[in-house]
């Protein structure tokens, strides 16, 4: 068993989004990573899809959810489901930050439309 600190601060950063990565191969996972996801208010959703099914779990904040063709909102302590191959956004629902943790399988990558598919740095 190992304890892996967690950063002191996000390790990568987008407009409006923070990511901290708390385990992945290059921080001592071998099947699993795990991240914080930090959403500002107003920031706007990013359709993606991805090659491994996704999880999130709502820590605090709301999520507006948008899965394939379906819509809904996930509140504090909902899991979020997302099935590899299908479109995805995520944004936050209201005037909260959203923050979730993440879960996908070493190996996952997403998919942004016009671009190839990819690890995401706070996934490798």
């Amino acid at each position: 068993m190992s304890v892996v600190p967690a950063p002191a601060a996000p390790t990568h950063e987008l407009p409006g989004v923070r990511f901290t990565a708390l385990v992945s191969p290059t921080r001592g996972s071998t099947d699993t990573s795990v991240w914080l996801v930090e959403i500002d208010p107003g920031a706007p959703p990013r359709p993606h899809e991805l090659t491994r099914e996704e999880i999130f779990v709502v820590l605090s904040g709301s999520a507006a959810v948008r899965i394939g063709e379906c819509s809904q909102t996930a509140r504090s302590g909902d899991a979020i489901v997302v099935p590899a191959g299908v479109p995805f956004a995520l944004a936050p629902d209201g005037d909260q930050p959203l923050r979730a943790l993440c879960c996908l399988p070493v190996g996952g990558q997403a998919r942004v439309p016009g671009e190839a598919p990819f690890t995401p740095p706070w996934a490798a």
